[in-house]
């Protein structure tokens, strides 16, 4: 638990957020930051009222404690028996532009398929889920492919396309069949960067010449926000299907589908290389296939 700790406050440079993580009080974290310091004789964390580094010693053997954690879950595992990383607690990062559509039906699912599994859920942006998963604080990841992370190993689970959302009033709204070159003209907002979604969007603006609204514009770092500024009449933003339903139930909001092939985006599910081959991680991802096909129409890929 100690290097475990050392990791998580090494990610977030943060001990509230590490131990929030961790699922342990903070003061429980520092002095178990303390002992791991006394233990190695080396000072690897330095704290102020305003910051969290990392120091010159703790850098060096922070990969070696991430391979440290990494075996120790491997082992872990091994010990479970037949019941496989499938047995007890298993940490599952999601996506946020994933979390609120899938999550309704996949713990269900979950509780039903895998009695015996007690899932744990960290919402966060790719690059954080990633070093999560590097770092051994969640064991696999909820996320849209590609990404460029090394010894991550990903799975592709399934595909959805793309829908515009627009004001209930909008000239575009209930089209079908939309060009991709009709975001010329749209004041599209944009999701805060880290979002896969942002960058997803901004490839596909870059592919028609569409301009994307600036930094003093309106942004939002959730798709419910967004989805309030369009219905507010700000503008108009890109959604994956999976949130087409759950958002549009209000006043004030119209969809419109693009022409096939539709963009859109393939979900995937990320384990560390070690790990990735598991048959029960392969059964893990066909539960999340049907639920998607079920909830909102994804096609397996």
């Amino acid at each position: 638990m100690q290097l475990r700790v050392f990791l998580a406050v090494a990610e977030r440079l943060h001990f509230r957020s590490a131990a929030e993580d961790l699922r342990m009080s903070q003061p429980s974290l520092s002095q178990a930051l303390a002992t791991l310091e006394e233990g190695l004789g080396l000072h690897l964390v330095e704290r102020s009222t305003r910051s969290v580094l990392i120091t010159p010693a703790g850098q060096q053997i922070l990969p070696y404690a991430r391979a440290a954690v990494v075996a120790m879950d491997a082992v872990a595992d091994a010990a479970a028996g037949s019941g496989g990383p499938l047995f007890g607690q298993l940490r599952i990062g999601v996506i946020p532009t994933a979390a609120p559509y899938l999550l309704p039906g996949l713990l269900p699912a979950l509780a039903e398929e895998f009695p015996d599994l007690r899932p744990r859920i960290v919402e966060d942006q790719t690059a954080r889920l990633v070093e999560g998963l590097r770092s051994g604080v969640i064991d696999v990841a909820i996320m849209a492919l590609p990404t460029d992370a090394t010894g991550i190993a990903a799975t592709p689970l399934y595909s959805e396309r793309f829908a515009l959302l627009v004001p209930s009033d909008h000239e575009l709204a209930g089209r079908s069949g939309l060009s991709p070159d009709a975001l010329v003209d749209q004041p599209l907002l944009l999701l805060d960067e880290g979002h896969c979604l942002r960058e997803q969007t901004v490839q596909l603006c870059r592919q028609v010449s569409a301009p994307v609204l600036g930094r003093e514009e309106s942004r939002a770092a959730s798709l419910a926000t967004a989805v309030q500024c369009v219905a507010g009449g700000l503008g108009v933003t890109i959604v994956p299907e999976s949130a087409v339903g759950p958002e549009t139930r209000g006043p004030g909001i119209g969809v419109a589908w693009f022409a096939d092939p539709s963009p859109g985006r393939t979900m995937g599910l990320f384990l560390r290389t070690a790990t990735g081959s598991d048959e029960s991680y392969a059964q893990l991802g066909r539960v999340i296939i049907e639920v998607a096909q079920a909830v909102f129409g994804a096609q397996p890929v």
